[in-house]
């Protein structure tokens, strides 16, 4: 270790952004192609990309855990990036009810002047999108338990009640694929089928990174890599799931009970 005279962490050169970057790049290429036509290197590219962000997580949890370069304002500063992150995920998600409220609101003729447009049969909001609301707002729960128990040093509880979120995390994204699999409409039927598609996929794909990054955090915490005053990957993971949480509260009250 060198010393410094400023009190941040200029982080070392890494190959891990470039290579991300290229393979989100390559990812979009794929899926693209695969709208077009079935396309099987998504299966060689997705995992690619998963090895690739292993290896950037490994290489920060060194410089936090073994090499202690997260101090006091790096941890502040990591406090802020993740809140404006989550900012900009919430304006993400914006769009998208703008797009629902705004067809919704005023539907025109090309759909039948109904909402939802004629011909198409929503979900029934008290079926698996109802099991997945309890879901998720339990998952919020046991996601808050976990971070109380940490912050008293009951790491046992921690453990097992972060456990218990990750697999309700799993849950919730076979309920879903479930419902997709069961649905009636698809993204090409009307204004409705896309916007329940992207609005509702974006979510799920939110609750598969939340649901790595939690067991990311589970691992870690198997490693005894967290204290109660030193946990940031575990607290900004808890902050991400609750954004979750309240985005699918929103999104069950206006596309699935307030159109059914």
């Amino acid at each position: 270790m060198t010393n410094h005279n400023h009190p941040f962490h200029l982080v070392s050169v890494s190959p891990w952004p470039i290579i991300i970057s290229l393979s989100l790049f390559n990812n979009l290429l794929e899926m693209i192609m695969w709208f077009h036509k079935l396309n099987y290197m998504l299966i060689i590219t997705i995992p690619g990309t998963l090895l690739c962000l292993f290896q950037w997580w490994r290489d920060v949890t060194r410089e936090a855990t073994f090499q202690g370069l997260h101090t006091l304002n790096v941890y502040n500063g990591m406090r802020l990036g993740m809140i404006l992150f989550i900012i900009s995920e919430i304006l993400f998600f914006f769009s998208f009810f703008w797009a629902y409220f705004h067809a919704s609101l005023a539907p025109n003729t090309e759909i039948g002047l109904l909402w939802p447009p004629f011909g198409i049969k929503p979900f029934n909001p008290f079926d698996i999108p109802l099991m997945n609301t309890i879901i998720l707002i339990s998952s919020g729960l046991t996601v808050t338990w976990s971070h109380h128990a940490m912050l008293n040093m009951n790491y046992k509880e921690s453990f097992k009640s972060l456990l218990l979120t990750i697999f309700l995390g799993i849950y919730f994204t076979l309920l879903q694929l479930i419902e997709y699999l069961e649905s009636p409409f698809t993204m090409a039927d009307s204004i409705y089928g896309s916007t329940f598609f992207i609005a509702t996929g974006f979510h799920g794909l939110h609750v598969i990174i939340g649901t790595l990054f939690l067991t990311a955090c589970l691992i870690r915490m198997n490693n005894l890599h967290f204290s109660s005053n030193h946990h940031f990957s575990f607290e900004g993971a808890a902050w991400y799931w609750h954004f979750v949480d309240i985005v699918w509260l929103f999104l069950y009250i206006s596309i699935y009970w307030w159109s059914f």
